[in-house]
């Protein structure tokens, strides 16, 4: 139980870290629910540095920017995504993720995908808790988190599409006897993304540009205790572009960019309440008091609202709303469409959770499937995401067609 204990703490720390009391010198982490929702599925662009708004169409492309779909070659696709996760710290945490796709006509696609968070089996016990005057319990729970969503793109030119989603949310992550009152919650949230794909004259040589806007899981709150104490979901904003030079009729290499930033507003913090409600006379502090009005100026507040909020509340001011920018850079070579080789780097800021690291990756594809891998390889210290793995397998539809004609 300790183990996987400190797994669920990890994976809250890796995208939300510990609330700060100097903002100068402290980390404020963004804070929200649901937290699987911010963990990249697959293999490809979890190799370039999770980079994957505005690369080359692929089957993954739901997580990304499905707008991208209705640029794909193939007629239909299906991938299936499976991550490891934090095996520095437990053994049976792990990220599933399955998607498809299918394209209607010249201009049209419709995709889906389903992703299942599991935490493992978690055994605890009441044991060694007698002071807390509780009889002896034990229990063997699995926690999880799922969430289901569906996409329909469309090009609107020959160079631009938009995608529209809807995506359904579900977290479990319940333990009964010792969280009183806690249940199962879900939510529902949108999607939209733009793609730009276009071929541009470099010197000689004939280029792809792709630029990529996508705003994601757009929606209600989540509430495991009513709603009095709901959360965010993970609210997220990305802008990318990539650009593909091609050496000769069988190599081709890729880079690309990417920059994101969570639209969920910053916790107040005890300063901040100090200096809003107590005229900076930290003697007046009351830890009641201040609980009171993270109420009414974070908890209270509604997504939509939280959105807005978001580009203007972080207590360091500009310099801070800077700082919760995530980006991402990274490079794909490939040869002959069957062989590819990928490298990046994926930055956050010391004060919002200091996730920096180096991925590597590889893929080979055929007709009919396509195996992909990455891995991640800390620049931190301590850093539980270190040597990370990341597995993708797809199947091309049309490759499945014509292998069985």
């Amino acid at each position: 139980m300790k183990r996987k204990l400190i797994a669920l703490i990890m994976l809250v720390v890796l995208c939300n870290t510990a609330k700060a009391q100097d903002v100068e010198n402290e980390l404020n982490p963004v804070y929200y629910g649901v937290t699987s929702l911010a963990i990249a599925p697959d293999a490809r662009a979890g190799a370039i540095g999770d980079v994957g708004v505005a690369t080359d169409p692929d089957v993954s492309s739901q997580y990304w920017n499905p707008a991208k779909y209705p640029f794909c070659i193939s007629r239909a696709g299906v991938s299936l995504n499976y991550t490891p996760w934090l095996r520095q710290i437990v053994s049976d945490i792990d990220l599933a993720n399955i998607t498809g796709y299918y394209r209607i006509g010249e201009w049209d696609a419709i995709s889906a995908s389903l992703r299942y968070f599991s935490l493992g089996e978690v055994f605890y016990s009441s044991t060694g808790f007698d002071n807390l005057n509780v009889d002896n319990y034990s229990e063997s729970i699995r926690p999880y988190e799922m969430s289901f969503d569906v996409a329909y793109s469309r090009m609107l030119s020959e160079t631009f599409s938009l995608g529209v989603g809807l995506r359904w949310i579900y977290s479990d992550l319940r333990y009964d006897y010792f969280s009183e009152g806690s249940k199962p919650a879900s939510a529902f949230a949108a999607d939209i993304a733009m793609y730009y794909n276009n071929y541009i004259m470099l010197g000689n040589r004939e280029c792809q540009l792709g630029l990529g806007l996508t705003a994601t899981n757009i929606g209600s709150k989540i509430s495991f205790y009513g709603d009095e104490e709901s959360q965010f979901i993970p609210a997220n904003l990305r802008l990318g572009a990539s650009l593909m030079i091609p050496f000769d009729e069988y190599n081709r290499f890729t880079i690309a960019a990417d920059a994101n930033k969570l639209l969920v507003p910053t916790v107040p913090t005890q300063q901040q309440y100090i200096d809003d409600r107590l005229g900076g006379n930290a003697d007046l502090y009351h830890e009641g008091e201040y609980q009171q009005y993270v109420r009414e100026e974070y908890s209270d507040m509604s997504s939509i609202k939280g959105i807005f909020t978001s580009f203007s509340d972080a207590p360091g001011g500009f310099k801070e709303e800077l700082e919760e920018v995530q980006w991402s850079v990274g490079a794909e070579y490939v040869y002959h469409d069957q062989f590819s080789l990928r490298a990046g780097y994926h930055h956050e800021s010391e004060s919002k959770g200091n996730r920096k690291y180096f991925t590597v990756g590889g893929g080979f594809r055929m007709n009919v499937f396509s195996l992909d891998v990455g891995y991640v390889i800390s620049t931190a210290q301590s850093n539980p995401l270190d040597q990370t793995l990341r597995f993708t397998l797809a199947f091309d539809m049309d490759g499945l067609k014509d292998l069985f004609k």
